[in-house]
């Protein structure tokens, strides 16, 4: 059995209920919600918009593979309403599901980087995943999420709703 961190995120629509379906695709289509955070609300960040982000870390054990979960959870977001624009710029959405731990593993795949590329300078990841998963080492670093929390730079608004 596979244990994997994934952080929802959603600036447009009804986020909380647009997390809630998202949290029911998981379930039919990945494996066993163990936990999930309180939800965090933050400012975009690497772009402009008028409506700040909400997140949520959600921990679950599957028997897929980071190929398969990253399929499905693009499958999800598709589903409900995402829609992606060819574009390295970041940009509003209903939907995001990142991958953001896959066990204790590094993986470096060509449309897939675990762990997320990001996660140690993003504070509305961070503070989620802190929530869940204080003590889980990060492979790359070498260093819990709460150490890496503690020591990020981002000092973004991220407010716990």
């Amino acid at each position: 059995m596979n244990t994997v961190y994934l952080l929802l995120g959603s600036n447009m629509g009804d986020s909380k209920e647009l997390f809630h379906r998202a949290i029911k695709l998981l379930k039919l289509r990945l494996g066993v919600i163990k936990c999930k955070s309180s939800f965090y609300v933050s400012p975009p960040w690497g772009f402009q918009h008028e409506n700040n982000f909400i997140n949520q870390a959600v921990k679950l054990n599957t028997v897929l593979q980071p190929n398969e979960i990253l399929k499905n959870c693009l499958e999800i977001e598709q589903k409900l309403g995402r829609e992606r624009i060819s574009s390295d710029d970041y940009q509003a959405r209903t939907i995001d599901i990142d991958i953001l731990l896959f066990n204790t593993e590094t993986i470096n795949f060509r449309d897939l980087i675990i762990p997320h590329q990001h996660l140690h300078n993003r504070r509305f990841a961070l503070l989620p995943l802190e929530e869940i998963a204080p003590d889980i080492i990060h492979p790359k670093f070498d260093r819990t999420i709460r150490q890496l929390l503690y020591s990020c730079k981002d000092n973004s608004d991220v407010i716990k709703l």
